[in-house]
């Protein structure tokens, strides 16, 4: 499973009129998985700039929704590009292409 987590927006207190404008929505994207009943993690995250919205499509901060916010990261980022990195790192974690075994000797 993916989904979005918004960690902050940044904004600026006055723009073209508006008030509270975003310009920056920080975020994270997770995917989570289950394998022989254990579960698998990861995330990556990442900064967004926001264009200035017009008058007639800006909606006032308060009422943004975490849909909305995820509808602009949806439009604004290569999605599939990050889905298929978390996908790697998800298949990384369950098949480690590297690890570190004990010794075989004991060193003096």
């Amino acid at each position: 499973m993916k989904q979005w987590i918004i960690s902050s927006m940044e904004t600026k207190p006055q723009e073209d009129g508006l008030t509270d404008v975003v310009v920056v929505v920080n975020w994270r994207r997770s995917a989570t998985t289950i394998v022989d009943e254990k579960e698998y993690y990861t995330d990556v995250y990442g900064a967004m700039g926001c264009q200035t919205p017009s008058a007639t499509d800006f909606t006032a901060y308060p009422d943004l929704t975490y849909e909305q916010v995820c509808s602009w990261l949806k439009s604004g980022l290569p999605v599939d590009e990050i889905d298929a990195n978390l996908d790697v790192q998800l298949e990384n974690l369950i098949n480690p292409p590297v690890v570190t075994l004990p010794l075989p000797f004991t060193n003096p």
